[in-house]
């Protein structure tokens, strides 16, 4: 079983959808101390002017308080709902497939938010049902494993049963490997090419929100995220082959 965990993002990018579309099941890790500066509240778009972040006010307290995990963030109140959708609408209404999810996007900003994690997570699940992306979907914060930093990675992997560990690429700074392979899980490490695809506005720039596939790519965009991109195949062929070896 591949298992994925990370931290829930407003409007994420691509990338982050590879690791889900590998995934058997994806921990939204929602009990961790929220990251100022981070994609926790914001992503880019693009404009005709270049990219352009679209960042959710937050409230929180002090640095080490409780309330600063992630599920536990608030939004502040201020017209950030019709600024991002003003932005989307301005920015992608000539785009091909932009009517298609206007409805959505619309809607969303249209509903009055008090935390920023049940927000991220209505995004994140739209995006996997038009992807057709089905995996398990687990909190984190209801799991009630305990540990710290690696350690916690791997207790969250042990409670789902997981065979294969896919982390993100930053994860190879701090994951302990060998504690993983003691337990008979293999770690691998996300490598992600991002793709070029069709946008509005010329040069193409990438890394922006998935939004910005969806929008020019429409049915497409999964067949396009996943190209020149490890396989789930090639995952799980790493895998036998690493457990028979070891």
């Amino acid at each position: 079983m591949i298992v994925s965990i990370h931290q829930p993002g407003y409007l994420p990018w691509p990338g982050y959808f590879h690791r889900l579309a590998l995934s058997d099941v994806h921990v939204f890790f929602d009990d961790v101390h929220y990251e100022r500066r981070g994609l926790n509240n914001r992503n880019r778009i693009k404009t005709a002017h270049g990219p352009l972040w679209l960042s959710v006010p937050v409230r929180y307290q002090g640095r080490f308080s409780g309330v600063n995990f992630i599920k536990d963030i608030g939004i502040a109140d201020t017209p950030w709902p019709r600024q991002h959708w003003r932005s989307l609408l301005m920015n992608y209404r000539q785009a091909p497939y932009f009517e298609q999810h206007a409805s959505f996007f619309e809607r969303i900003y249209q509903q009055k938010w008090e935390r920023l994690l049940p927000l991220n997570v209505e995004i994140i699940n739209y995006f996997l049902k038009e992807l057709g992306l089905r995996p398990r979907i687990v909190f984190a914060s209801e799991l009630l494993v305990p540990g710290q930093k690696s350690d916690r990675v791997l207790n969250l992997c042990r409670a789902l049963g997981a065979t294969v560990y896919l982390s993100g690429a930053l994860g190879a700074n701090y994951l302990e490997v060998e504690k993983f392979e003691a337990e008979g899980i293999r770690v691998v490490f996300q490598e992600y090419h991002f793709p070029t695809y069709p946008q509005l506005y010329p040069p193409f720039l990438p890394n922006l929100s998935m939004a910005d596939l969806l929008f020019n790519c429409g049915p497409r965009s999964l067949d396009i995220l996943m190209s020149n991109n490890q396989s789930r195949c090639s995952i799980e062929t790493f895998s036998r082959l690493s457990l028979g070896s070891g």
